[in-house]
């Protein structure tokens, strides 16, 4: 803070201001409300008279050189229910002073670029424009309740504790942008739980060092822009796009866990969910412990998106409605637990997850795995093996090994779709007799099958003997068996002359033989290594 210019009052200031002046002096709170609620209303379109007005200049003047603090007291701005006439302008400048404005209007944008400030509060004000790049703060920076009418700009800002948004009102600026706050960096607590903005929310690049809340808010894209536009975004913990419990009564939301799941709503609560009009862009993003996505609602248009591409999170909780239009993209994201729900996910053509890759599943609710393959094909207009192979490497680690088989079994079944005609007929045909091998006990019914109808055949038409003098006795099933277990002798083959069609029959049985023992000791093999 540079030496003040003014120890005493300037006889130039009206009324009003010299009460700002001396409320300054000894750190009070200057209030000019009334005890109207309507009179005192800053979004209201009644005018306040200059008797409630103080002139930006000498708001300028306090902030930057203002006067020194009476004995004893500390001075700070602290403004209630008045109007500030003007542009105020402090770009550049360091306002030492705490500065709080509650249910206050502005008539002109407020301008900060590059300012610095301890800790800087407007609650319920009525603001045109806040024009805020580079803004440093040491401490908070609080907005909640606020309208704004033509946008708030913060890129690249530097907020040193918590910044506090929540309940905010934010229409965009002539970019449709409602929020841009680019390359900013929240030490703490990003907090903007029941915001409502009609324009983009742009947090590209962006760091907060706890958590991001976007709780109950509701967010809605201008013309060719998205709704929330946050690539590359870095939070230390979770980012919370989820509903919140509040109360009718006193319109304050309720104290819930973290994450809203297990909440006791109380009388006379009811749910706000978090509401997207418009794309959702994290791509790339950083999330040190969860991005929860519980209780939402997203409105989209056929070519928009909630894109998750290439997220790394140790959690993703996907339990909201059902997205109906528009598509969810899981392209290269990494994730440790995917916590879901069979009815958030969107239908066919709606889910890209190319190289998605996940560690575990954690159903909430009924997820059977009829749903689980249909989630999958959802994801795979066209066939792709990588998504059920990463479904069926995590089924298996958690000793899911049937459903692990299933799943296979349905992308043999996908990629038949895509093969020629006797590709398709072949692959038919395994499937019909021993589902591509994935369930051995039929392939053991077949062997009994065939070692059944053979035994019965051979035993009505016995060979002769290739040497009269040297042969067994026959015996017409382990001949059968002979022929179909091909790795074990059981001391009837090749001692009897097969010829004509019997030849062909004998020749038939040791491939199938050979094929169902296959499949038949690969699932064996697989029992025992699951044991």
């Amino acid at each position: 803070m540079t030496e003040p210019q003014y120890d005493e009052s300037p006889d130039w200031l009206s009324a009003a201001e010299l009460g700002m002046w001396q409320s300054f002096r000894n750190g009070s709170t200057y209030d000019l409300s009334t005890s109207d609620a309507l009179l005192d209303d800053p979004f209201a379109p009644r005018p306040w008279g200059t008797d409630r007005s103080v002139r930006a200049r000498v708001v300028a003047l306090l902030l930057l050189s203002g006067p020194a603090a009476l004995p004893g007291r500390v001075a700070a701005l602290k403004l209630r229910g008045v109007q500030i006439t003007g542009t105020l302008n402090l770009a550049g400048g360091t306002v030492a002073p705490y500065v709080e404005l509650d249910h206050c209007r502005f008539e002109n944008e407020v301008v900060l670029p590059e300012s610095r400030f301890t800790t800087l509060r407007m609650v319920s004000c009525a603001i045109p424009r806040l024009e805020a790049a580079r803004l440093h703060t040491e401490g908070d920076l609080h907005l909640p309740r606020c309208r704004v009418e033509r946008g708030i700009r913060l890129t690249d800002a530097r907020i040193g504790t918590d910044l506090l948004i929540s309940e905010i009102n934010v229409r965009p600026d002539r970019r449709g942008r409602a929020i841009t706050a680019d390359g900013m960096v929240v030490a703490q607590d990003l907090q903007a739980d029941r915001i409502e903005t009609y324009g983009e929310v742009s947090l590209r690049g962006a760091k907060v060092g706890v958590s991001l809340s976007l709780r109950g808010s509701r967010l809605r894209a201008a013309e060719e822009k998205r709704a929330l536009n946050a690539p590359q975004l870095t939070v230390e913990r979770s980012l919370h796009l989820t509903g919140v419990w509040v109360n009718d009564d006193t319109g304050a939301p309720d104290i819930t866990p973290p994450h809203g799941i297990g909440a006791t709503p109380l009388l006379g609560d009811r749910l706000q969910r978090f509401e997207c009009r418009g794309g959702v862009r994290l791509d790339d993003g950083r999330f040190g412990d969860a991005v929860d996505v519980d209780q939402a609602r997203f409105f989209m248009t056929p070519t928009e998106e909630l894109s998750l591409r290439r997220i790394t999170t140790p959690e993703l909780r996907f339990t909201c409605d059902r997205v109906e239009e528009g598509r969810v993209v899981l392209s290269g994201a990494r994730i440790v637990t995917l916590v879901d729900m069979s009815t958030s996910w969107p239908g066919p053509g709606g889910l890209s997850m190319s190289g998605f890759a996940y560690e575990n599943l954690v159903p909430f609710g009924h997820f059977p795995l009829i749903r689980r393959l249909e989630w999958l094909a959802a994801a795979t207009p066209e066939y792709s093996p990588e998504p059920y192979e990463r479904l069926a490497q995590v089924l298996r680690h958690t000793g899911e090994d049937a459903d692990a088989r299933e799943v296979l079994l349905a992308k043999h079944r996908r990629r038949r779709e895509t093969l020629p005609l006797a590709g398709k007929l072949w692959g038919y045909l395994q499937d019909w007799t021993v589902a591509y091998g994935y369930r051995p006990g039929r392939a053991a019914l077949w062997m009994a099958v065939l070692w059944g109808a053979s035994t019965l055949t051979f035993a009505h038409n016995a060979p002769p003997a290739l040497r009269p003098d040297e042969h067994p006795a026959w015996n017409p099933a382990l001949y059968s068996l002979d022929l179909l277990i091909p790795v074990i002798d059981f001391g009837q083959d090749g001692y009897w002359l097969v010829s004509g069609g019997w030849q062909w029959t004998a020749a038939t049985l040791t491939v199938l033989g050979w094929i169902l023992a296959t499949t038949v000791a690969t699932g064996a093999t697989r029992l025992l290594r699951r044991g």
